[in-house]
């Protein structure tokens, strides 16, 4: 699925004709706080067009935030700004864009370029993360405890992705918020602690190598 955000409905009509024609699923975004709110409720996207130019929240913020966020750096960003911006150019490349298109484009150079970037992220897969018993593989977001298939929700995913990525490392509430939520840290502890909750109850024998580090709050101990 490619997302489109893009706030003129007549390009984001073609953007989403062009590219569903040439055989992706496509659908659109008209500003960058629905596109936000999808991202936090909905499937993630394979790619997203992302407009620099939005009411609201422009694009170069909703790039610097899927950034920050563990759960959304990786999906790859087109970014799509008016013919000479060029600081818009560099700013939005140095934020970690994958691609610039700018306008106007033709249809089958977006369409190209779509599928340029795709190609090229789908050659640097994650590898296969392991710890104890439990097997997490990334690209097919699948995950075994002893052999045993168990089901996460996405979150609960996300923070044992980042557990498993960096073993032993002691997290505060604060990093894991702003690290899987992808916001700032509002003050609500409980929001993090019952999913490590949930997600220890549903790694069942291996749940006991998430340690509560007293006073900081959580890590992954290899060893447990």
């Amino acid at each position: 699925m490619i997302w489109c955000v893009e706030d003129d409905a007549s390009i984001r009509d073609i953007e989403v004709y062009a590219l569903r024609s040439t055989g992706f699923e496509a659908c659109g975004f008209a500003d960058g706080a629905a596109f936000w709110q999808a991202l936090q409720t909905e499937e993630q996207p394979e790619l997203v067009v992302l407009d620099v130019m939005l009411p609201g929240v422009d694009g170069m913020e909703l790039l610097r935030r899927m950034r920050a966020s563990a759960a959304l750096r990786r999906i790859p960003v087109v970014m799509a700004t008016a013919k000479g911006a060029e600081y818009d150019k560099i700013q939005g490349l140095d934020l970690g864009a994958d691609y610039y298109l700018a306008k106007p484009f033709g249809v089958m150079e977006l369409v190209s370029c779509v599928k340029a970037v795709l190609r090229r992220c789908r050659t640097e897969q994650e590898p296969v993360l392991r710890a104890g018993g439990i097997v997490l593989h990334p690209e097919e977001r699948i995950v075994t405890v002893e052999g045993q298939r168990v089901t996460l929700t996405y979150k609960e995913f996300e923070l044992l992705r980042l557990f498993l990525s960096h073993p032993g490392m002691a997290f505060t509430r604060d990093q894991l918020f702003n690290e899987i939520w992808g916001m700032d840290y509002c003050g609500e502890t409980r929001t993090v602690d019952m999913h490590i909750r949930t997600l220890r109850q549903k790694l069942g024998s291996c749940g006991s190598m998430i340690q509560t580090v007293r006073n900081v709050g959580y890590r992954l101990e290899v060893g447990a």
